[in-house]
């Protein structure tokens, strides 16, 4: 294995003597004398400008795509093959054939761990680097919505926008893209709107759906309707404004719903802001080299918003209205999946997530944007080592892999090893919390400080975790 792929060691992993221990032990007057920021970091050195989340709610195989064991028996590793990369003695799976191709530029993450099979729970924790308990899934921001609260809105683009941001995790489905106790000012600006089938869970589904599908995920709400010109909805927004004043001399306070009139009036009327969302200025060969699938148009939309200026763009591809649960291959009942094996070769499944994601990575690479924008794939767990007797995997959080690539990370790293059957971390296993760490570190943004919530109250930025040993 090349001398760039990095392990920590069992020995070096000493979970019970973690960085905010050392701190408790100090004085309580120097626990008090922690910085509060208000809006601003307080600039550690930051190697990104943007972030790029590829979020894929549902629970990713991870022994189909980043860590497969050919060595395995076949009721763990199943009928796919593994493939070279471009990293010598590292395999991806048969699926991620284009991924294989740039994983020279990715600091793999191969220990992802932690002690959740919930979805709810653990997509939580991942979203926000928070562990909650079912009564707190919409407590606390989404890492996103931090990012906006301390470096705002950017270029006349909201600081978080989550393209499509209407996957719904259930039964009964839940909006988990929340602002939290920083308030939905700051929860993410969702292209595609409200989904009209929130719950993706019901409803007949063919059995083998085509992944080619004119997605268009631009937001609707940006075309002007016919007659209603820039300057007739200036003077709508003057009405507005005057209403709006009346009202806080009344009651002394303003909803949410006048900053969203606000938001959307400065996306209807800024040309530039418009033409971010437009796909249809990208080239025929710039189109194909994502997928014309939807996980492929979202990410191209993604990097036309980071080259607008944007700050922080999730991806949001999981739960959804042709392919249901996408990630989640039990094959339970009703899903009506094949074998994961073939599953993982479909156009709109690892095959179609491994086109996407390459051309992703290459497009900004040769754009220069992938220097100074940190892309990063998560989701919320891996899958069982062992395929069920329906032909599927379950829920595993014990381990998994996750990667990211720019804004700083280091290039063909691989961080974390698993066992011979991908089941457990056999080096330092690294959370969602540590993940989140790494973001907000790329950022500038030190995990230990302080920010206020929307009562003016002082809540750390993380309650626990710490950026990854050698991504940077």
């Amino acid at each position: 294995m090349s001398q760039k792929h990095q392990t920590a060691g069992l020995a070096s992993w000493n979970p019970l003597l973690a960085r905010r221990d050392v701190l408790r032990c100090g004085s309580v007057s120097a626990a008090a004398s922690l910085p509060l920021l208000a809006g601003s970091t307080a600039a550690a050195a930051a190697t990104a400008d943007s972030v790029i989340m590829l979020w894929m709610g549902g629970g990713v195989t991870h022994l189909d795509s980043f860590d497969p064991k050919p060595d395995a028996p076949e009721q763990i590793r199943g009928t796919l093959r593994a493939i070279d990369t471009a990293l010598p003695g590292v395999h991806f799976g048969e699926p991620m054939l284009r991924m294989s191709e740039v994983a020279d530029e990715l600091t793999l993450v191969r220990s992802f761990s932690h002690d959740s099979n919930d979805h709810l729970l653990s997509q939580v924790y991942t979203l926000c680097g928070r562990r909650v308990t079912a009564a707190e899934l919409f407590k606390h921001p989404n890492v996103g919505s931090v990012v906006r609260h301390l470096h705002g809105d950017r270029n006349g683009l909201p600081g978080y926008i989550a393209v499509p941001g209407i996957t719904r995790p259930g039964p009964p489905p839940h909006n988990l893209f929340v602002g939290g106790w920083l308030g939905q000012g700051v929860a993410p600006f969702c292209t595609g709107g409200v989904p009209e089938q929130p719950d993706f869970t019901v409803g007949e589904k063919q059995a083998n759906p085509s992944p080619i599908v004119d997605d268009e995920p631009a937001p609707r709400d940006l075309q002007l309707l016919d007659g209603l010109t820039a300057a007739r909805l200036r003077n709508r927004l003057q009405l507005q404004q005057t209403l709006d004043q009346t009202r806080r001399n009344l009651e002394g306070s303003v909803g949410k719903g006048v900053q969203e009139y606000d938001q959307a009036y400065k996306l209807l009327t800024s040309e530039s802001v418009r033409t971010a969302f437009e796909l249809d200025r990208e080239s025929e060969p710039t189109r194909e080299l994502y997928g014309r699938t939807k996980i492929g148009q979202r990410c191209l939309l993604a990097r036309r918003l980071v080259e607008a200026g944007a700050g922080f763009v999730m991806v949001d591809y999981g739960y959804d209205p042709d392919y249901g649960n996408l990630w989640d291959n039990h094959n339970a009942a009703g899903q009506g999946f094949p074998h994961v094996s073939e599953l993982c070769m479909r156009g709109y499944h690892l095959a179609g997530m491994d086109r996407a994601f390459a051309g992703l990575i290459s497009d900004m690479r040769s754009r220069g944007l992938l220097d100074r924008t940190l892309v990063v794939f998560l989701t919320e767990f891996g899958r069982t080592p062992k395929i069920n007797a329906a032909g599927g995997r379950d829920h595993w959080g014990m381990c998994g892999s996750v990667f990211f690539a720019g804004g700083g990370a280091q290039r063909g790293v691989v961080i974390g090893e698993s066992d011979e059957q991908a089941a457990w971390p056999v080096t330092q296993p690294w959370g969602p919390a540590d993940i989140a760490a790494t973001i907000y570190t790329a950022l500038g943004v030190d995990p230990d400080d302080r920010i206020r919530d929307q009562f003016g109250r002082p809540v750390p930025v993380l309650d626990h975790g710490r950026a990854i040993e050698g991504v940077f």
